[in-house]
Parts: C-alpha cells; structure tokens; sequence
C-alpha cells in the first residue's frame, strides 16, 4: 500500500511540475544592457556516468539481470561486491545469487526500486543502503541489500552487498528445486532458450497466466452472485458498480495472482522480470480502468438522484467533474504505465520545462477554454436542458464539456461554441424566467364610446385577475392613447408557467377571453386602413375617404356626381 502510495505521489508530483515549468521558467532573469542581471550558475561537478548502469539500485538490479539472461556471468559479477570474499571466483558467485533468485528468491519491480543516485532514503536502512529483493527459506524470510560504494573512476556505485554475497552460500543450502524445473523436460529446461530464460519457463507463464485469470474469474463471480443475491434491486448502486467494473477488477486481480504464481512456482528471474513490465503495466491499466468504470457509474447514479430530485442545476457540474477525474486517470495512468515499462519520467522532466514555453503559447487557447468551462460550471449562468441566446445563436444546451459548449438549434443544427468564447459573451436563459410576460398591445377600432372603452378595460383587468396562472402584481391594463388608426389599449401581466409550451398554453386562453370580451362590450378591432384620394377634373382633391368608415346613403347620394365626373378622367 505504501508503494501504491508513493507511486501515486510521485505522478502527481510530476504533474505538478510540468505545470509548474512556465512560470519557473518566465521567472528566470535576463541580462541587459547596463550589465545588471542574473549572476551566471555555479558550476556543478558532474558525476560520472557508470557505463554498467549501477549509478542507481535500479540500475544495479536492472543491468544484473540482462548479464544474467545473456549468461554473462564475468559481466554479472561486476554487480557484486567481493570485497569480503578473498579467492571467491566472481562469475561462478553471480551464477549462484542467479540460482538463488530462481528457485525462491525474488526482486523488486521497476517502480519499486530506487532510481536515484541516493538511494531510498525513507526505507529504514543506513543512507547507503537499499533492499532490492529477498528469499524465502525454511527459517523466514532473508532480504537481499544493495550497497553504495566508491567505484574505480571516483564515482559512487551501487553493489549487491558484500553481506549479502558473504550469505548466498548458506542461502543456496536451503532452497531446493523449482516446481517448474521438476516438471520440464531437460530440453525445455536447459536446452532451448527464449530471451534469456528457458523456453519451457515462458510456456509456464502462459499456463500460469491462464490458470491465475480462472481462478479469479471464478473466485470474483462467486463473491457477486452472493452479493447480487443480498442486494436483490436490480437498480442497486452496488449492483451498477460491479457490473460496469467487474472484468478491469479481474484484470487487475490477475496480474497480482500471476506475480505471486511466478514466484511461488520458480519461474526464471530473468522471465519473471521481463513480465514485471507487463504485470505492472496490466495492473495500472486496469487499475485505472476500474477507477473509470466506478466513476462513472457513480456520475450516473448521482446524474438520476438529481433529475429526480429536480436539482438539474448539478448536472453540468457532476459531468464536469467526471470529465476533469477522467483527464486526472488518463495523466496518471500514462505516467506510472511508462514508469512500469522502464522509461525514467522524471529525466524527461527537463526537456518538458525547456520546451514549457513553446507548449505555453500553444495551449492558450485551450487553457482559456478549461477555465471559461470552469467559469460556466462554477457560475452556471445555464445548464444541460436550458434555451439559451448568445449572439445571433438560440437553441437548447445538449453538452457543456471540457473545451466547448454543444447547442441544438430551433433549425435542429447542432452548434459547437468553445467554452471560452462563450463565458465572454452575454448569455440569455430563457429557461431560468420565474414568470413569463403577457405584453399585448389592443388596437380597437376609433367609433369605440367612452363607456364602451371603460367597461372593455374594467372587464379585462376583472378576467386576469381570476385567471389562476396570472401574477396579481401586476396586472394591469390602461388606455394609451390615439393611434394613427386606432385606439391603444396596454396589457401587462405575467403568468406563472413551469415552461414556455405551458406559456403558449396560457397566453393562448388569456388572448382568445380577450377577443370575446371585445366582441361583448359593442366594439371591435380596427384593421389597417388605406386611403383613397379622389380627384376633380381641375386636379383638386376631393375630402378623403377611407374604406372601413362607411359612407351614409345621403352622403353617397351627394357624392355620386362626383364620382361619376373621376371615373371619366
């Protein structure tokens, strides 16, 4: 667990400082022409580079291994320290710990082992010392020891302890045979080989590989079939994460069983380091794979709470949150995936922060577009369901992501408008109104009596105040005044509706009682009028008429000449 730990720790950490990089890099002074700037750096004494690799104990154990699959021995002794053992013969000492670790011993993986110069300082040991394995034997368990020591070019080197050297020989009295070499032929044992390691070895891991995966299988539908049978709800919680999450738990499960089987059964150090790589990186996988599936269930879970709850308003905030916990797994689970595979994070660190300035002006954009999503999530000036205007752009939010913004228009186009753009603008929710505004304008025709008008008026107002969807406060209606071609009567009202098809629902009853309300008090609605000019023979107008006042037959009778003498000209 305190692996796990750290290993989580020093992935953030790496996270960290590459976000870190450009601002330690804009700090940085420059010369200028006064000569006033940062003092040049000291120059650091740089330590040589082993050419064996043992500057670290990863190192150490890393090139050990290589030697030993390359039956290298003189090579693999070099990774020993003999200093205690006089007239010992350093490759037949090198064959032994080989032995040794292949028939009960066992190393550290990759991620475990210290890769800097110093060492694991937080390991309990003396500072130049590291524990980089151990054997199991009939009496308990013996650690293996890496020492720092001074090499030959002045350096500090790291060696398998002159203890633990000095120990192998009562170590190899007490382990016996692998099951593994019991059971293979001698041709698969010691005859043909496969990158270092027996041939018949690596067929054991694939067997090992399918035994491990069948017992978890079998072990992990056991234990769901009892716990689906106590939680018997098939929308269960606990039921939605063990399905979305059951073959990356078995995955996972199966790389620690297959370790544990490698080590138990005596499979070649050398195969089992090459598949440490793999197991390790497996295991991150679907580590993280789990990690996601629960994730999103849980989303989903607390997605179908609030709908039903009616908080809609936390919508958009869980599937960012999903979305920024998924972007954390993806980062992490690269970083420790290329850990396990032997690639040093932390060296690459430096061409990351030389290159944090490049990569800072071509992330603007997006760094905008994460923060403008972080603006729209934490401000929520609209959410997934809601009819919005921006712009010349309407529509319905579908998606508020990570970068941009997805908008179903009235036209049914889907419009993708970037976060950041989009928190810098006006935005109008038509979907937040509280009320909805009746705001009709009357134009009643000008033959309307005074009383006529006053009773109109009294019995509209009367109508929306017993209306049960209006607002009492206002709801008013007033005379305006004299139009060009009509009376104005003002309604202003609002209506409590839940949305705007409710709205159109209301304005609908309200405006169909408002026409038989004008129709009952004697008046009527007044239509646009055009006028006609009639004109004598000497070209002086005549009085004007126009068409919806209609003429009395006496005025008609007196007119008629007239109009006799305009239709000859």
């Amino acid at each position: 667990m305190a692996v796990f730990a750290k290993a989580i720790f020093r992935s953030l950490l790496i996270v960290w400082a590459i976000l870190a990089a450009n601002a330690a890099f804009a700090q940085i002074p420059t010369p200028n022409g006064n000569g006033n700037g940062a003092n040049p750096p000291a120059k650091v004494e740089e330590k040589p580079a082993d050419p064996l690799g043992r500057n670290t104990p990863a190192g150490m154990v890393t090139g050990f291994i290589d030697a030993a699959a390359e039956q290298n021995y003189d090579k693999a002794a070099q990774y020993l320290d003999l200093s205690q053992e006089k007239g010992a013969w350093g490759p037949s000492v090198a064959q032994q710990l080989q032995r040794i670790l292949d028939q009960g011993g066992y190393v550290f993986s990759r991620l475990r082992l210290s890769s800097e110069p110093a060492g694991d300082q937080d390991d309990g040991l003396a500072p130049d010392q590291d524990k980089f394995g151990a054997v199991r034997t009939d009496h308990g368990t013996v650690d293996l020891i890496a020492q720092q020591v001074d090499g030959k070019d002045g350096g500090k080197i790291w060696l398998v302890s002159a203890k633990t050297v000095g120990d192998l020989p009562a170590l190899s009295r007490t382990v016996t045979s692998s099951l593994v070499d019991r059971i293979l032929p001698y041709a698969l044992r010691d005859e043909y080989r496969l990158a270092g390691a027996p041939v018949g070895h690596w067929l054991a891991v694939v067997v090992l590989a399918l035994l491990s995966f069948g017992v978890v299988w079998s072990i992990t539908a056991a234990i769901f079939w009892v716990i689906f049978r106590l939680r018997k709800r098939q929308d269960s919680r606990i039921r939605r994460v063990l399905n979305a999450s059951a073959l990356p738990i078995r995955l996972f499960l199966t790389a620690m069983v297959l370790r544990i089987a490698m080590v138990l059964t005596g499979v070649s150090i050398v195969a089992r380091q090459h598949m440490s790589g793999a197991t390790e990186l497996l295991g991150w996988i679907a580590l993280s794979w789990i990690v996601w599936r629960v994730v999103d269930a849980l989303a989903e879970f607390t997605i179908a709470r609030m709908t039903l709850r009616g908080r809609l308003s936390m919508l958009s905030a869980i599937n960012f949150l999903r979305r920024s916990i998924k972007f954390v797994i993806i980062a992490l689970a690269l970083i420790l995936g290329l850990d396990a595979l032997g690639y040093n994070i932390t060296a690459g660190l430096a061409a990351l922060g030389i290159g944090g300035i490049a990569i800072a002006l071509g992330a603007q954009k997006t760094i905008e577009h994460l923060v403008g999503s972080l603006t729209l999530v934490t401000d929520q000036p609209m959410r997934v369901g809601d009819f919005c205007k921006f712009g010349e752009t309407s529509g319905t939010i579908e998606d508020i992501g990570m970068r941009s913004t997805r908008i179903r228009t009235l036209d049914r186009t889907l419009v993708t408008v970037p976060n950041g753009a989009l928190a810098a603008v006006q935005i109008e929710n038509f979907s937040r109104r509280d009320k909805f505004w009746y705001h009709p304008t009357l134009d009643l025709r000008y033959d309307t009596k005074p009383d006529q008008m006053r009773a109109l008026i009294a019995s509209i107002r009367e109508m929306l105040l017993e209306h049960p969807k209006v607002d009492n406060d206002p709801a008013r209606v007033r005379l305006l005044g004299f139009g060009p071609n009509s009376l104005k009567v003002e309604i202003f009202a609002y209506v409590h509706a839940v949305s705007g098809d409710e709205f159109l629902e209301v304005q609908e009853d309200l405006t169909l009682q408002v026409m038989e309300l004008v129709e009952a008090s004697g008046t009527g609605f007044a239509v646009a009028s055009q006028q006609t000019v009639y004109l004598r023979c000497d070209g002086t107008p005549l009085a004007d008429r126009s068409p919806q006042l209609a003429p009395s037959e006496d005025a008609d009778d007196e007119r008629a000449p007239q109009r006799r003498v305009a239709a000859r000209a």
